[in-house]
């Protein structure tokens, strides 16, 4: 039996995990206010008070951490990665700690159960980072030379989706050939063929979604950049964080959204056909990219768990192939089950350089 931490920083909360083998022993999420957070200059900073937190949970569900066999932190934003797990090494502490490719919560989950494996020594791992990056070299492709599109998305539940409907029609994932949609706060959609992540339609290019605004005309944000007269913080936020159903309806809550439009919002109706036609032509450019030949779409992330919405999406795409529906995140789960499959021998652990 293998007993396994999992440690998944978000921006405003830390999901905390303990599994016997595929059994969970608990799955918490603490909170962070603003006025905590507001403390600390950069990501990097919280590091000891959520470190903290996650010890003081163990010690207050009886956690003993010596009899963990291993910890696993949500992998953060890392020079491009295969998938899989890693090994967090000092190459990757220092790379997370003092020059990380960009600021995100998740860049903490590597750096903690580092700590925490090292104390007891046992193996600390990331698994399917938010920088995997197994595009094939033709969909990376621009037609500005500087620009090379980017492979960050939801590879954690994507692959893990993946997986699981693999077994479920009795074949390895090696051998499969599926789209995955995640539809949480941020949409990836994702092509795998043969084991391989192959291309995406991120959620800066394909459809809006509860706070993100999609794919937007080259001139037309260029112009409202370059007209911005405000504060560049401010417009960071508006183009990546407080876009999509947020910024459009007040909300980023899709059960909301379904209640205006049964109070007879046309606008919100309006609203929530776009996004589902949205997400459905992104899966419709990726199956254009598996030839027309794919085994199953795959409906993952919080937004699946509305059959209403579902529904919507697979109006368009039924034809394509047999449609899955997997709703949640399942962000705990796929973490703890990649390094549980480690811990058996089924799957090999990669080593971080640069």
């Amino acid at each position: 039996m293998y007993r396994i931490l999992a440690i998944n920083p978000g921006s405003t909360s830390t999901k905390v995990s303990v599994y016997e083998d595929e059994k969970e022993l608990f799955v918490e999420v603490i909170s962070h206010s603003d006025e905590e957070l507001s403390k600390y200059n950069r990501i990097q900073d919280q590091y000891s008070f959520r470190k903290s937190l996650v010890v003081n949970l163990l010690f207050n569900k009886n956690i003993d951490i010596k009899s963990l066999n291993a910890v696993v932190g949500r992998g953060g934003l890392l020079l491009p990665v295969k998938s899989g797990a890693y090994k967090v090494n000092e190459c990757m502490i220092n790379r997370l700690k003092n020059n990380p490719i960009s600021e995100h919560a998740s860049n903490l989950g590597a750096l903690i159960a580092y700590d925490i494996a090292r104390e007891i020594n046992i193996g600390a791992y990331i698994y399917d980072s938010v920088a995997v990056d197994e595009l094939i070299a033709y969909a990376k492709v621009t037609g500005i030379p500087e620009i090379e599109r980017m492979s960050h998305g939801h590879a954690l539940n994507m692959r893990a989706a993946a997986i699981k409907i693999s077994k479920k029609l009795g074949k390895k994932y090696t051998d499969c050939r599926f789209i995955v949609a995640h539809l949480g706060g941020g949409f990836t959609t994702s092509l795998h063929l043969n084991g391989q992540m192959t291309d995406i339609v991120g959620d800066e290019e394909g459809a809006f979604s509860p706070e993100r605004p999609g794919g937007i005309q080259v001139r037309q944000l260029a112009k409202f950049i370059m007209t911005w007269t405000g504060d560049k913080q401010e417009l960071k936020k508006k183009i990546r964080s407080n876009a999509g159903l947020k910024a459009l309806l007040g909300t980023m809550d899709l059960r909301e959204v379904e209640a205006m439009i049964d109070n007879g919002n046309e606008y919100a109706k309006l609203v929530y056909e776009a996004m589902a036609y949205q997400i459905a032509k992104g899966i419709g450019c990726l199956f254009a990219a598996a030839k027309g030949n794919l085994d199953r779409v795959i409906l993952t992330g919080g937004l699946s768990h509305s059959c209403r919405f579902t529904d919507q999406i697979c109006e368009y795409i039924k034809f394509i192939a047999p449609v899955e529906i997997l709703p949640g995140e399942n962000e705990m789960e796929s973490l703890t089950m990649g390094i549980l499959r480690v811990l058996r021998g089924e799957e090999g652990v990669l080593e971080y350089s640069e």
